[in-house]
């Protein structure tokens, strides 16, 4: 059985720290974490393979847009046979207060255009892959949302930020080891 834990984020140097890009930065860590071997280019992706508990898991960073997440995630169910209960998507929250993360089951895409386009290139229903949000919160009175997630971190929200990557990345190992419905009690809204 494989696995996989996807990281939405747009691909390129101007996107690299912007709040969009933070399940790039789990992925990244988790790579770190379990010794994953060298991320190669393959099917709209950048993918790395790991072994944790015994099993495979593919580490993915989808190369298109954040807006063509799917095609990447599309070829993991078709081409690797990634079952979608065996799916991890990480990705940013506007409506998530910052700092906070939010595990879910599956459900919509609560207007994400990365699982918007997951849910479209993917056969199933749009609650069959497990998701970790991760709170960057609404954008301050006048800055319009697409600014505000394409913005890095300011210096006084790093510190926190690097806090909750950490504990995302926990949260994924939980999800893995002991099931969704395990790793949703112990780090929701937290």
């Amino acid at each position: 059985m494989t696995r996989a834990i996807v990281g939405l984020g747009n691909p390129g140097p101007r996107y690299r720290h912007t709040r969009h890009n933070v399940g790039w930065h789990v992925v990244d860590r988790l790579a770190a974490r379990w010794n994953a071997g060298k991320p190669v280019k393959a099917r709209n992706a950048e993918v790395s393979r790991a072994s944790v508990g015994g099993e495979t898991v593919l580490l993915v960073k989808p190369l298109t847009y954040m807006n063509d997440s799917g095609k990447a995630v599309r070829a993991l169910v078709e081409k690797d046979g990634v079952r979608l209960e065996d799916l991890v998507v990480v990705y940013d929250d506007l409506d998530l207060a910052f700092g906070k993360l939010r595990l879910r089951a599956g459900g919509s895409s609560g207007g994400h255009n990365g699982i918007k386009s997951i849910q479209e290139h993917v056969t199933g229903k749009p609650g069959d892959f497990g998701r970790v949000k991760i709170g960057i919160g609404r954008p301050p009175s006048g800055v319009d949302p697409i600014d505000h997630v394409l913005k890095p971190f300011t210096p006084d929200e790093r510190p926190v930020m690097e806090d909750t990557l950490e504990r995302a990345c926990t949260a994924v190992e939980r999800f893995l080891q002991d099931g969704i419905e395990a790793a949703m009690n112990e780090f929701n809204g937290k």
